[in-house]
């Protein structure tokens, strides 16, 4: 199956209706998909690819081998509640905790963070529209978002047989847009009842998934994918995973206009659909919420 990809540039111009429309499709039916031609500066993605790997080899990749899980795992000694990762997370709004993470990356992941916001943004304002709503209505339904940058590595394993790199799992926030490796793959999203691996980045997609808000606020028009990371017995995976979230402080719930009516009788709904049979059936569902409170 091949994934969806979104060329951001034709949200604009004469193929914005069929690109519109692919988005759509991609998250209903998928949960995730490829954005190219985003608005994210190349060189600075190249830059934060080079030094996070960098930190990882100077300081982190020692630790990690020297670490409880690495040394007690073997092909006798299966981990089943470990992850086979190691990471760090910067918090990058509505407070930063910069003087927490590496100095080597404290200009770089910020800037970095900046231009992925703006592409998070974009996309909260073309799914608001593409769902019915006002394009600003994500925005605010998350209230003042909260933006943070998992910054992980999937060290090579010997023995990838014996755990996982990431238990599988959905994500709790809202939109989740990944910088990844592009030469190791460990991957994998659910799609039609089997996993399907997710490749390594070529060029500089961003690859995006959807969090559990988004499937709560769209009624359940947009979809949350439960999804794993395997670990590899050939090279490390890089994963630098921006997740646009709601504040701590939103109060969610379905968007009014995707949810059904709640409660009337079957009778009084066919009066109403004998005089609007011929109209448009979500329209019917919104007048029908409001006359049969």
């Amino acid at each position: 199956m091949e994934i969806p990809v979104i060329k951001m540039d034709e949200l604009y111009g004469e193929k914005t209706s069929e690109t519109l429309l692919l988005l759509h499709d991609a998250c209903a039916q998928w949960g995730f998909f490829w954005v190219e031609n985003h608005c994210i500066n190349h060189d600075l993605m190249d830059k934060t690819k080079e030094l996070v790997n960098k930190h990882y080899e100077e300081n982190m990749e020692k630790n990690f081998y020297g670490s409880e899980i690495a040394k007690n795992l073997g092909p006798d000694k299966v981990a089943s509640n470990v992850d086979w990762e190691c990471s760090f997370m910067y918090h990058h709004q509505p407070k930063s905790n910069i003087h927490d993470i590496p100095e080597l990356l404290r200009t770089t992941v910020p800037e970095y963070a900046e231009e992925v916001v703006k592409l998070a943004e974009q996309l909260a304002e073309v799914m608001s529209e593409n769902l019915g709503l006002d394009k600003d209505y994500l925005k605010k339904a998350f209230c003042k978002p909260s933006v943070g940058i998992k910054v992980a590595k999937y060290p090579r394993c010997s023995h990838p047989e014996a755990v996982m790199g990431l238990r599988g799992h959905t994500d709790a926030g809202g939109i989740i847009l990944l910088f990844q490796d592009d030469k190791v793959p460990g991957l994998e999203f659910m799609k039609d009842g089997r996993r399907i691996s997710i490749p390594p980045t070529q060029g500089n997609r961003i690859f995006v998934n959807l969090g559990d808000q988004i499937e709560v606020i769209s009624n359940g028009i947009y979809k949350s994918i439960c999804h794993q990371v395997l670990p590899n017995q050939n090279g490390s995976r890089l994963s630098i995973a921006t997740f646009y979230n709601p504040g701590a402080d939103a109060i969610i719930f379905p968007a009014p206009r995707l949810t059904y009516p709640s409660q009337y009788s079957f009778q009084d709904y066919l009066n109403f659909y004998s005089t609007t049979k011929f109209t448009d059936k979500v329209s019917r569902f919104q007048i029908t919420k409001t006359v049969f409170k």
